[in-house]
């Protein structure tokens, strides 16, 4: 094919930069299109965002976490769809200046989308079907908008000539933006898990969690629950497409290193005896002070008891669990195998698992990290050892086992408030899962640290709150807060970053009184 060169004015750049957005707007409608009826998985946008997710370096996940907190998908996909725009005009412009070249940086775009879902874990059998509607609509529809802006090479557009353009760009951009919305829609209709979700019913738990002590609020203003609402429960986790399983559809395999294969369903999951506890979990990217950490009440089935079922190589030391979207985690076996809650859970604060928390099974277990235990959407257990196997944040320089560190934080004031002076009230909450709180102690000004009031603990798997009365005087002031836990540590003042395994030092807020 012959490629023509054309000297172009500032006009005719826009409009060459819009004819590649346009093209770009309908591949990337109609593929979303396609990918919402025949394979949701294999979105354009989401596989290009796992795998950037996935190449990410952990410095740049903690930033992002840092930066945007539970928003950082929507962050990156806002990031990715300006990169797009930023390609797509300038895919424009070089087929403008010479034709071919804006249709290969297009259709590669689409090749790539075609490439990264074919190699995700878990890919369909039409996870390359979305990438190669983007690449071929692109390429197409901006050799068919260029003809429309040079219908004879070296001569421009006279008026009417550009606004037939402009109509044949506006038209293209449309259909596109019209494909993304019906295929919105479509996932929504074949996919209404939303619906069985709200239509099933829990089992009553065999063993019900006692109830929450009265002493356990202290009912400060500000001081975050003691059980965190479904709806303000932190969500970390490395799906841009939140996984939608029926749980009809849903087993759990276990393997690896036991002496039988088991695999359940869900029904079959569903009749064993429930039991129902309160545990915080706990992001290991929160930073000292953080707010990625939450406590519920969930419901399930001791994950030790299906092991105990499968029966355990004794040389066994790792449980490594897979999510259907082929996430891992590393869980110590111990930690499955003792006597604390580790459970396969279903249910969370008396409702079925919200969809974005692991509906309609995932993972709690105290005491660890949720980057080495807390899988959501969990389809399979692989007993093995930590010398045979790793895991997907273990790869990436994490440590392999995620024991929770002791932590406290201050809530009321915040930093940076004002209050008033005389009568006052600092709050917080300190947890260390698994080992339990004995105490927090505040100083104020680098002085001498007073005990705080505890308030009264669900248990040692959940977080404690803790207040100190405060006669506040004029002037700015620091405070700071440690904690010590049940078996006689104090939380280190040493500060320490979230990576490898997880942020250490004293909470610290700067405040000012009137």
């Amino acid at each position: 094919m012959m490629t023509h060169a054309i000297r172009t004015t500032r006009g005719d750049r826009l409009r060459s930069a819009a004819a590649g957005l346009s093209a770009a707007a309908v591949a990337v409608g109609l593929a979303e299109l396609v990918a919402a009826v025949v394979e949701p998985s294999a979105s354009p946008f989401a596989v290009i965002g796992s795998g950037l997710i996935d190449l990410a370096p952990s410095w740049a996940k903690d930033t992002a976490i840092a930066l945007f907190g539970t928003g950082d998908k929507a962050a990156l996909l806002t990031g990715i769809a300006v990169v797009l725009v930023a390609v797509a005009a300038t895919a424009g412009i070089l087929e403008s200046w010479r034709s071919g070249v804006g249709s290969v940086i297009l259709g590669g775009l689409g090749v790539l989308a075609l490439v990264t879902a074919m190699l995700r874990p878990g890919a369909g059998p039409f996870a390359w079907l979305p990438g190669l509607v983007a690449a071929v609509v692109a390429v197409v529809a901006l050799r068919l908008l260029m003809r429309r802006l040079h219908p004879v090479p070296g001569l421009r557009l006279d008026g009417e000539e550009r606004r037939r353009f402009l109509l044949w760009s506006v038209g293209v951009a449309a259909t596109g933006v019209a494909a993304l919305i019906i295929g919105n829609a479509a996932r929504g209709a074949t996919r209404s898990i939303e619906s069985v979700r709200t239509l099933l019913r829990l089992p009553a738990p065999a063993s019900p969690a006692p109830a929450v002590a009265a002493g356990a609020d202290l009912g400060v203003p500000g001081l975050a629950p003691v059980v965190t609402p479904n709806a303000e429960f932190y969500r970390i986790d490395t799906a841009l497409i939140v996984p939608r399983i029926d749980p009809a559809d849903w087993s759990l395999r276990i393997h690896g290193m036991v002496e039988r294969e088991i695999e359940i369903s869900w029904d079959e999951l569903v009749a064993l005896p429930m039991q129902e506890s309160y545990v915080t979990l706990a992001c290991v990217s929160n930073e000292v002070g953080g707010s990625l950490i939450g406590n519920a009440r969930w419901l399930g089935y001791p994950v030790r008891e299906l092991l105990a079922r499968a029966g355990v190589d004794p040389d066994a030391d790792m449980v490594l669990s897979t999510s259907s979207d082929g996430f891992t985690a590393s869980t110590p076996l111990e930690a499955l195998t003792d006597a604390r809650d580790a459970l396969l859970a279903i249910g969370m604060n008396g409702d079925p698992l919200p969809i974005e928390h692991g509906f309609p099974v995932r993972m709690v277990v105290p005491g660890l990290y949720g980057y080495v235990s807390a899988t959501k959407w969990v389809t399979q257990l692989e007993v093995t050892r930590f010398d045979r196997a790793s895991a997907y944040w273990t790869d990436r320089g994490w440590s392999e086992r995620g024991p929770v560190k002791l932590q406290s934080r201050i809530d009321v004031p915040r930093r940076g408030q004002r209050i008033d002076a005389g009568a006052a009230v600092i709050a917080g909450m300190a947890w260390q899962q698994h080992v339990g709180v004995d105490g927090v102690e505040v100083r104020i000004d680098e002085g001498p640290w007073r005990r705080a009031e505890l308030a009264t603990a669900i248990s040692d798997d959940t977080w404690v709150q803790w207040r100190l009365d405060w006669v506040a005087e004029s002037g700015a002031h620091t405070i700071e807060c440690r904690a010590l836990s049940s078996d006689g540590e104090t939380q280190t003042s040493e500060p320490a970053d979230v990576v490898p395994d997880g942020a250490q030092g004293w909470h610290r807020v700067d405040v000012t009184v009137a």
